[in-house]
């Protein structure tokens, strides 16, 4: 199976780009897609023409902001949106559950508003590993898509001394990837490309950024480590254009 992330800061723009056409050519058999800033009805018909069977929205109550939406060409067994972890109802989550497998497309808060912020992100954290671990122990591999708003290390973005005081790679922010890695998730572009460098999924809009290549990697796929061996390929497309990131994607056995 071909899965793809992508944060796509408004879907309706992206439609409005004809921004979505690469996913005929691709063909994935999972999209999921983060910051679509829009309702159900308000998402564009006949994005592309790929077959997908199933879509799935959970729109943030506030209009215009975050949001998840996942495609898929099969059935999910069950498909659910973890208010518990987002209480604030940002529409930041879909659980997908298919094959002892759970699949979370997420919409990682972002901390670079103010400190009430930051402590909102570190808690989603905190509640999202903690309920990711609860499933394991049931038996269930998973597999973590989406905007995860942290570079991991250094190699992660162009600039990591001028960032260092910055939201999306402070220290208390990488510390919770080390933990998730430590519990036995797996940085699936790592675990493929070990060190490349400049392999990143978001640029700024300003200063020409993006063709600079002046980057971040702030958009991931984890999975768990039950799911090492079916792991076949991962990839980012930094030719996608649309968005101020590309997407993201792996290839796995499943």
């Amino acid at each position: 199976m071909k899965l793809i992330s992508w944060n796509v800061n408004g879907i309706r723009a992206v439609a409005n780009k004809n921004a979505f056409t690469w996913v005929d050519q691709l063909q994935p058999d999972i999209l999921c897609l983060q910051e679509i800033k829009a309702e159900a009805h308000q998402i564009p018909e006949e994005l592309f023409n790929h077959p997908f069977t199933a879509t799935y929205v959970n729109s943030a109550t506030k209009k215009g902001y975050s949001g998840t939406m996942s495609f898929s060409t099969l059935m999910f067994e069950k498909t659910d949106t973890a208010w518990h972890i987002d209480h604030t109802h940002e529409g930041r989550i879909l659980e997908h559950h298919f094959n002892d497998i759970v699949l979370f497309n997420v919409y990682f808060p972002n901390g670079q508003q103010n400190e009430e912020r930051l402590a909102h992100k570190m808690k989603f954290y905190s509640d999202f590993l903690a309920y990711t671990e609860a499933l394991r122990r049931q038996g269930k591999g998973i597999i973590i898509c989406g905007d995860v708003n942290t570079a991991h290390r250094e190699i992660d973005l162009k600039n990591p001394k001028a960032n260092e005081d910055t939201s999306g790679f402070l220290p208390i922010e990488r510390a919770w990837i080390d933990t998730l890695l430590g519990k036995g998730y797996i940085d699936t572009f790592r675990h493929v490309h070990g060190d490349t460098k400049d392999a990143y999924s978001w640029w700024s809009y300003r200063f020409g950024a993006r063709e600079r290549n002046v980057g971040w990697r702030i958009d991931y796929f984890f999975i768990s480590e039950e799911l090492k061996d079916n792991l076949k390929d991962a990839f980012i497309l930094q030719h996608i254009q649309g968005s101020d990131h590309c997407p993201v994607g792996i290839e796995l056995i499943v």
